[in-house]
């Protein structure tokens, strides 16, 4: 078990014991008897063709996570978080890979359990090493989603082998990339690329106040003619912790229409 500290992606946030929540499936003993739960949440869920998310994401994503589709999430952990957080309090099996403790992308227990995520259906591989595409692959056989961060190692052919385990299995494949450098990892082949821009953090005041909320810019593209690139701004997490829509649905920047018009 591994103790977590309450963060938001690289913002060190609350101080106190957090709550552990993981299961290190990397290290498990083979001998031992493998707990069917998560193939048979995937096997009884898999009638829907997608996956909800929070009203808030709407915008971005009107239908769902669709079940074999691989999404990308760019620039925030917490977006990552919040992306599977309704499937997760809906019943649906996630699981995280190679979010190590103690780094910028450092997983907070009480923050994801903040905006919604049912932490009993929420292991967590903490390290791949070398073997990445393998234990990403056998996942998506297993869990309904695999978020997991990406290497900058990988190839096109290893993109596009795991994008088709993610279709033939109907699971959902959220590549988790670093921002920024030469070495960052990139999956051109995502359907949706979700990116978010640096946030702005509220609840400060002039030396006084705490951090309560942060809003954010995020946008979305997809290949093809399959989505119309848009924008919208978020408060993620929001003051209870969850996330919440700044902009009302008719302020929504269709960034595709921009284009063309401009």
């Amino acid at each position: 078990m591994t103790r977590f500290e309450h963060t938001f992606d690289d913002v060190a946030m609350l101080a106190g014991s957090a709550q552990s929540a993981t299961l290190d499936l990397a290290a498990r003993d083979p001998r031992r008897e493998r707990p069917p739960a998560p193939i048979a949440a995937a096997a009884l869920t898999s009638r829907s063709p997608s996956l909800p998310v929070h009203p808030a994401l709407h915008q971005l994503l009107p239908d769902g996570l669709r079940r074999g589709s691989t999404v990308s999430v760019t620039g925030s952990l917490s977006l990552l978080l919040a992306l599977i957080a309704e499937a997760s309090a809906e019943g649906a099996w996630c699981v995280l890979v190679d979010l190590p403790n103690g780094s910028a992308t450092q997983l907070g227990a009480e923050a994801a359990r903040d905006l919604g995520i049912d932490l009993a259906r929420l292991p967590v591989v903490p390290t791949t090493g070398e073997s990445w595409t393998n234990v990403v692959g056998a996942l998506l056989d297993a869990f309904d989603v695999v978020a997991a961060r990406a290497p900058a190692r990988l190839t096109d052919g290893e993109l596009r082998r795991l994008g088709a385990r993610a279709r033939s299995r109907q699971s959902v494949l959220l590549p988790f990339l670093a921002q920024g450098g030469s070495n960052a990892a990139r999956w051109p082949m995502a359907d949706l690329r979700l990116t978010a821009q640096p946030g702005e953090w509220d609840g400060i005041g002039d030396g006084y106040g705490r951090l309560a909320r942060r809003r954010m810019q995020v946008g979305v593209e997809g290949r093809g003619q399959a989505v119309r690139t848009r924008e919208v701004t978020l408060w993620l997490p929001g003051e209870q912790g969850r996330v919440e829509l700044d902009e009302p649905a008719a302020s929504v920047v269709e960034l595709s229409d921009v284009r063309r018009t401009g």
